[in-house]
């Protein structure tokens, strides 16, 4: 693999900032912190009309055919700018569509979710965090009883991709009978999060691939997030060498001060090389199928606890102003937050990590 993003990748990048950018600047963000839905319906749209609801589909259903690495580049960078869109949660129910459903299913579920139309998430946690297929124990016939946690924008998703025993999945309608959908308060304000019960709920199960979907649509969870945590983390670098050039203390800029010199060069050196395990977790998960799990499980757990550290010392670097609402590291501190224990905390996969490499 080289390296390195190609042009296609960083112009869908620089597409992508600059989008968020000119529709959800801070101060629209800040908005929909206290708004009920969470997200803007409209840049929702917006990104979807630019491909992103439909970025790795098959082009039969409307989708773009690209790769994973194209996905993780577009959360990287949804994550530097804490974009309040349910990118995530819906690009996991899509991929778990087309990689498990009939035919039949694909053709009715999926032209909608790559329009945009129609918004997925994914309910995978069970009470006490039981994020891996062979920890799901919901569901062993045509009906769910049951709950299931820390379901990212799970209140506006017209479908649910539902983790069921023994690692099988199976979709759900908002509109069912039995589900009840409760809203979640947590720290991190650019998500949604809500926990649904289920008694007596009908479920259509995905009919093709088995426990293989679900591990590999955990394995591709497991890299948006962790490439959502760097541009997170490089995010709050930038914006902490900016403070200090601008922050004047004693008559100079704090940026002077060998100390925060030393502190903002850590932080670098922190974040920066883990962009190659996040890169080369995309491109094993469609190149190199027998690193992709182990990859994927390392880059996550590596990288999020990377970015919990940094946006504890970004906090720092940035002094009283940094704990307070009207300063936007707290933004992405509680991102990080989010980011370090969906899907599964770092412990857990690093646990994994080494269950796969044999030790």
């Amino acid at each position: 693999m080289d390296f390195d993003l190609s042009d296609e990748q960083r112009l869908l990048q620089e597409t992508v900032s600059q989008f968020i950018q000119n529709e959800c600047p801070p101060a629209r963000l800040r908005e929909l912190f206290d708004d009920e839905v969470g997200y803007d319906p409209v840049l929702w749209k917006g990104l979807a009309e630019l491909g992103l609801a439909g970025i790795h589909l098959p082009g039969e259903y409307g989708g773009s055919e690209l790769e994973i690495l194209d996905l993780a580049a577009v959360s990287e960078t949804l994550g530097s700018l804490a974009a309040p869109v349910p990118f995530l949660s819906h690009s996991l129910a899509s991929l778990a569509i087309a990689l498990g459903g009939s035919g039949e299913q694909k053709k009715r579920w999926l032209p909608g979710m790559a329009s945009g139309d129609t918004l997925a998430s994914v309910a995978l946690a069970e009470e006490g965090g039981g994020w891996l297929p062979d920890q799901w124990k919901l569901g062993s016939g045509d009906r769910l009883s049951g709950a299931k946690e820390i379901v990212e924008f799970g209140g506006q998703a017209d479908l649910f991709v539902v983790g069921l025993e023994g690692g099988r999945l199976g979709v759900v309608d908002r509109n069912a009978s039995g589900v009840e959908i409760q809203r979640i308060e947590a720290a991190d304000r650019t998500r949604r999060i809500v926990r649904i019960a289920f008694d007596e709920t009908p479920v259509e199960r995905l009919e093709e691939g088995g426990s293989e979907v679900a591990s590999r649509v955990l394995d591709v969870g497991l890299v948006l997030v962790a490439a959502d945590a760097f541009g997170g983390a490089s995010k709050l670098v930038e914006m902490s060498v900016e403070y200090a050039k601008n922050r004047e203390q004693f008559g100079v800029t704090i940026g002077h001060f060998q100390a925060l010199k030393h502190q903002l060069a850590n932080m670098a050196v922190e974040v920066e090389p883990t962009r190659a395990l996040y890169w080369y977790a995309a491109h094993a998960l469609d190149h190199v199928p027998d690193e992709a799990s182990r990859s994927a499980a390392i880059a996550k757990s590596h990288i999020t606890e990377r970015f919990m550290q940094v946006a504890r010392d970004a906090t720092e670097a940035h002094g009283g102003i940094g704990y307070t609402w009207e300063g936007d590291t707290q933004i992405l501190f509680k991102r990080a937050m989010f980011d370090r224990v969906f899907l599964g905390t770092p412990r857990l996969h690093q646990e994994r990590a080494a269950d796969l490499a044999g030790w």
